[in-house]
């Protein structure tokens, strides 16, 4: 294992990660929007309770990792962001309304590939042009320019006013870590039918530690002063434009976190779907539903 690149065990991880994710998806039918779907339209809550212990397992993990100092989240490009709530806000509703188009997300999409849509095939490649465009492309102009046009004080990134919040000794933040966390673990459990459903128990702590996983590959083992690594996390709207570019230019581009991750996911679903017995070949209905899912990986793309 010494022998290997760090590039390499870094972006191994980054596969064991979404081959996880992608079972948590199919086999516990992990999804964020059909959970809000859920919670609002049948008040089923049994898969917002499977998010929600996801989520605490990550913070937790993510809060043991920055204790340790085994992970420096300064180094992660969400500490760099400016506390900017306003253009959060919008870019969060126009990727909802994305969402809702599509009928999941970039992560949702992925999962629906692995078990033979051929519909989220199309959106795939539509939310890759587009997340990639928003970055590095035509829109990511736009995107600069709205940005700029609403900034804030360059003291207010995320680590400062967090920072300010928390006092001197950060011991704030760890409070506020731990109720959180607590709150969630006791509305999760707090449920008898999420408790008797062992699946999506252990699909949610799966998924929580395939987040918290993320930043240790990257930012533990990636922290090589010879080859260094992003620090990142699963995220599924960019990577999935690089991912497109690696397919494109595989001879001349090296793996990453972001990319085996997509294709983890994709070989997870796929694996999750053949053990459910659920592989199936889907297309679009219509001209309509294509025009929805267009729009929806566009606003999901640009938004991301």
């Amino acid at each position: 294992m010494d022998e290997w690149p760090t590039s390499w065990l870094v972006a191994s991880i980054g596969g064991l990660g979404g081959i996880t994710l992608g079972l948590a998806a199919r086999l516990g039918r992990f999804c964020t929007l059909a959970a809000i779907e859920d919670a609002i339209f049948a008040q089923d809550y049994l898969r917002l309770r499977m998010w929600g212990l996801a989520m605490a397992i990550a913070i937790v993990g993510v809060w043991t990792l920055s204790m340790l100092g085994l992970v420096d989240f300064s180094q992660s490009l969400y500490h760099r962001l400016s506390f900017n709530p306003i253009v959060w806000s919008i870019g969060g509703l126009l990727f909802g309304v994305g969402m809702e188009f599509c009928g999941t997300c970039g992560f949702g999409t992925l999962a629906r590939v692995g078990g033979g849509d051929l519909r989220a095939l199309f959106t795939f490649l539509v939310l890759a042009i587009a997340a990639y465009a928003a970055i590095a492309g035509p829109t990511a102009l736009l995107r600069i320019a709205i940005l700029n046009a609403v900034v804030m004080s360059s003291d207010d990134s995320i680590p400062n006013t967090i920072s300010e919040m928390a006092g001197p000794n950060g011991t704030l933040t760890s409070v506020i870590t731990w109720a959180i966390a607590l709150v969630l673990f006791v509305l999760c459990f707090s449920s008898a039918k999420f408790r008797g459903f062992t699946v999506h128990v252990f699909g949610a702590v799966a998924a929580g530690l395939a987040i918290a996983s993320g930043w240790w590959a990257t930012g533990w083992l990636g922290a090589d002063p010879f080859d260094p690594q992003p620090v990142v996390s699963h995220t599924y709207s960019v990577p999935l434009g690089q991912t497109l570019i690696f397919v494109m230019k595989m001879s001349s581009a090296a793996l990453t976190f972001g990319i085996t991750a997509v294709f983890g996911v994709i070989v997870g679903a796929f694996i999750g779907a053949l053990v459910k017995r659920g592989f199936r070949w889907g297309a679009p209905d219509d001209a309509h539903e294509m025009r929805r899912h267009i729009v929806g990986a566009l606003l999901m793309g640009t938004n991301r």
